[in-house]
């Protein structure tokens, strides 16, 4: 298990850029460069926010047709106990590739940044981005929907793939306008020194990933400690 980051690194963490963090974990040699990161399908609604941190929260999908059986919302809601703040909603469409109804919009990124949450993730699309910037709340899409459609929750607190990541919950995310990444490191410490210098330090990055983009996978592990 990772040892929680404290506020200090998470915010430590949001001074890098995605790609910046990138460039330590690959230092590290603990997996292939090409791997840990989201792919160019997942875009940054919101650049002006700055750069996303957080621990991946997550649930799988379906608004194309009407639900036969759903998960009730409430236990999404139930895994926010389950894991470490910040929360990052990690959210797969499973009508992908041809998304038809969107999670998030101005009521869910109310609901959820209430909650406690800084943003979202999803394959699909969202909405009401006018509405919803004001709030400060992250959107990290695949594109933007006009509806919510026949929108049901089929799977909470499970392992999701957006962006051809695999998500696991708890996961530290890292994203920025140039995409994301997550996955852990051991020596905060010698990561901190990594992201400042590009280079590394001995430690170990095991589960460190990215959100979205260009070179998303590395900066948000890098304050984290894998036993």
């Amino acid at each position: 298990m990772s040892e929680p980051l404290n506020a200090e690194e998470i915010a430590a963490l949001r001074a890098f850029s995605t790609p910046t963090v990138c460039n330590a974990v690959e230092t590290f040699n603990v997996r292939p460069w090409s791997e840990g990161f989201m792919d160019g399908t997942i875009g940054c609604r919101f650049p002006e926010l700055g750069p996303m941190v957080g621990y991946a929260v997550t649930a799988k999908m379906r608004a194309a047709s009407k639900p036969q059986t759903q998960v009730p919302f409430g236990e999404v809601w139930d895994e926010f106990e389950k894991t470490q703040r910040p929360w990052v909603v990690v959210v797969e469409d499973l009508d992908r590739p041809k998304p038809v109804g969107s999670f998030w919009g101005e009521v869910n990124a109310s609901v959820y940044k209430r909650l406690g949450a800084v943003g979202c993730v999803t394959n699909g699309g969202v909405r009401d981005l006018g509405d919803v910037r004001p709030h400060g709340f992250h959107f990290f899409s695949s594109c933007l929907l006009v509806s919510h459609a026949y929108l049901h929750v089929v799977e909470a607190g499970t392992p999701v793939s957006v962006g051809g990541l695999t998500v696991r919950p708890g996961d530290l995310l890292h994203g920025d306008e140039a995409r994301r990444d997550v996955r852990a490191a051991r020596d905060r410490a010698r990561l901190a020194r990594g992201v400042r210098q590009d280079r590394g330090g001995g430690a170990c990055a095991d589960r460190l990933c990215g959100v979205s983009g260009v070179d998303g996978g590395g900066a948000a592990g890098m304050y984290g400690r894998v036993d």
